[in-house]
């Protein structure tokens, strides 16, 4: 992942990914402003502008009958609304969830994975009422599948993103 911007920073979060050699950086990142995150043994896998999969392993996440615990489906459901706003959106935005529903179908006897998207149009509407208001509302939807790729949860997070030092005007 080379970068033809030795000087990105994450003002520039796309740049700033391919500058530092990837998905290492963003999780240590994540680790550091949520260090539950690495303890449970959550990680992006992959992002790209208006997507990204995560993961969250087994070992170390088995409920009372050997399946994955509740809480680590929610982690890895929660987490990739705030990449999204930080790759999609920029630091400039801070993504605060408000409600977040789980659905679950079938045990998951595996590592379980997750992808969110947001479409360009999205995007621009959240940016658009960020920078009108202060604040925009968003929802994300995640097919959660077990490494056989059996879907075994549904989530649907909402969330809110406040603009940075926004100042309504007087």
């Amino acid at each position: 992942m080379a970068s033809t911007d030795p000087k990105a920073t994450l003002a520039s979060p796309l740049a700033w990914l391919k500058k530092t050699g990837g998905y290492a950086a963003v999780n240590k990142i994540i680790g550091l402003s949520i260090p539950f995150a690495p303890r449970n043994n959550f990680s992006v896998e992959e992002v790209r502008p208006g997507y990204v999969r995560a993961k969250i392993r087994l070992k170390g996440n088995k409920n009372h009958f050997g399946s994955l615990y509740a809480g680590a489906y929610f982690l890895v459901a929660e987490i990739p609304g705030g990449v999204l706003t930080l790759f999609d959106l920029g630091p400039s935005y801070t993504p605060i969830l408000k409600e977040m529903t789980l659905q679950f179908l079938q045990p998951a006897n595996s590592d379980v994975t997750v992808e969110f998207t947001l479409d360009p149009e999205t995007v621009a509407a959240i940016l658009a009422d960020a920078d009108e208001t202060g604040r925009a509302k968003f929802s994300l939807e995640g097919k959660l599948v077990d490494e056989e790729g059996n879907h075994v949860a549904t989530s649907i997070a909402h969330y809110r993103v406040r603009k940075k030092g926004f100042k309504a005007e007087a």
